[in-house]
């Protein structure tokens, strides 16, 4: 069977991006087996495989500091992590349903500094924003993440759900409207069942980015028992003069399970979410 010059070019080009796809995800699966090596072989042998698969470092590991173990680490994080998605997700979708459904004198003035704030480094809210979390007495805590939450403090999110919301049919308003339904009962039960795709994208998003967040949880948190993950990553290196990096590369390895596994069952979501939120401007 001989093949055609496009189908040709087919393989070819799908042979790249299998390549370009696992140039990519190496350094994945060079943590997971590094993850079963002893300390001495990750540095003395450039083998991918360890010689015996051995669950110490993941044993060991979990045990943390002695006194503080990964099982706090892990409850911590999720206690940073979901609220502070769960606040991202109500205040954005609020505001952006204003800003997309209501016409308000001064509307395109103040959605125009909600998008400028968007050129402002983070560096540059961090002190302002440590001053005022020292002076109501919120540091070492995740108020201040919660906070910043509840207040739709992340303008991308408010583009991005403002950006869905002008692609629904305001004709569906309307007839929410000829049919009785309130403001609040057509925000409830008509936009947010259709916006389901981009809320699983700010929810991922959100997600993340607090998953992985290292420097804002370092600036406002100082008490190892509220340490989330990235910070008790960090301090296992601190902890002792010579590194277990088996053990650091077990923990790492767990660390990312959630979010992988958060983006692998809603990839769907996200994609759709993602694609349609920059349909109409």
């Amino acid at each position: 069977m001989s093949i055609t010059k496009r189908q040709r070019t087919m393989i070819i080009k799908y042979l790249f991006l299998m390549l370009v796809g696992l140039v990519m995800i190496y350094p994945i699966i060079w943590l997971f087996f590094g993850a079963f090596k002893t300390n001495s072989e990750i540095f003395g042998s450039t083998k991918l495989l360890p010689s015996h698969f051995s669950l110490d470092a993941f044993i060991n590991g979990w045990k943390g500091n002695g006194q503080i173990t990964y099982t706090t680490f892990f409850l911590n994080t999720f206690e940073l992590v979901l609220p502070t998605v769960l606040f991202t997700l109500v205040s954005s979708f609020t505001v952006a349903y204003g800003f997309a459904r209501f016409n308000f004198r001064g509307k395109g003035f103040l959605f125009s500094i909600v998008i400028a704030t968007l050129l402002l480094p983070n560096s540059v809210i961090l002190i302002p924003r440590y001053l005022l979390y020292n002076q109501l007495h919120w540091l070492d805590s995740y108020l201040p993440f919660y906070a910043q939450a509840i207040c739709a403090a992340n303008p991308f999110f408010v583009f991005m759900l403002v950006q869905f919301l002008r692609g629904i049919p305001r004709e569906l308003d309307e007839a929410a409207y000829i049919d009785g339904c309130s403001t609040f009962k057509t925000f409830t039960d008509i936009l947010l069942p259709l916006s389901k795709a981009s809320l699983f994208s700010a929810a991922i998003f959100q997600f993340v980015w607090t998953w992985n967040d290292f420097q804002t949880v370092l600036i406002y948190i100082n008490s190892v028992f509220r340490y989330p993950l990235s910070l008790a990553l960090k301090m296992s290196l601190d902890i002792s003069g010579s590194v277990l990096w088996n053990q650091i590369l077990a923990m790492s390895l767990l660390s990312i399970i959630p979010s992988t596994l958060l983006f692998f069952f809603a990839q769907s979501y996200f994609v759709d979410g993602i694609a349609t939120s920059g349909l109409k401007g």
